[in-house]
């Protein structure tokens, strides 16, 4: 039986990669341009790219390995957070991802609360009856 933690990680895993999905199938997912306004938009309002959309996969396949474990689950969820931190701090310092992928628009706002879900599985959820 999955705990809360794995099942977090399972449900964040399955979105990033259906959104990573959605990313390669818009008109333009599948190129390079790192400026947020001309890059596509995902649900019309996150700029993304090949890059980005590889990241989107790599997260997705990273929870949906993960959620096998409580300790897995537990690491990814904190790991990510730390990582959506940083990219959302990115996002206003270079919004370009210094070239490479579009951070700017929503997204910082978007990775903050990535960030704020995945860091409360990782960090504030305890499981009934699991050893910390």
């Amino acid at each position: 039986m999955r705990t809360l933690t794995q099942r977090g990680a399972m449900i964040f895993g399955v979105a990033f990669v259906l959104f990573a999905v959605m990313g390669f199938l818009l008109p333009g997912g599948m190129g390079m341009e790192s400026h947020p306004d001309p890059a596509p938009d995902l649900l019309g309002m996150f700029p993304v790219n090949l890059l980005h959309n590889l990241v989107h996969l790599a997260f997705g396949v990273w929870g949906l390995l993960a959620a096998r474990s409580l300790s897995a689950s537990r690491g990814y969820h904190r790991g990510a957070a730390v990582i959506y931190v940083v990219l959302a701090l990115l996002g206003f310092v270079a919004p370009t991802g210094f070239g490479l992928v579009p951070l700017g628009g929503l997204d910082p706002a978007l990775h903050l609360v990535l960030a704020a879900g995945l860091g409360y599985f990782g960090v504030v959820h305890r499981e009934a009856g699991a050893r910390v």
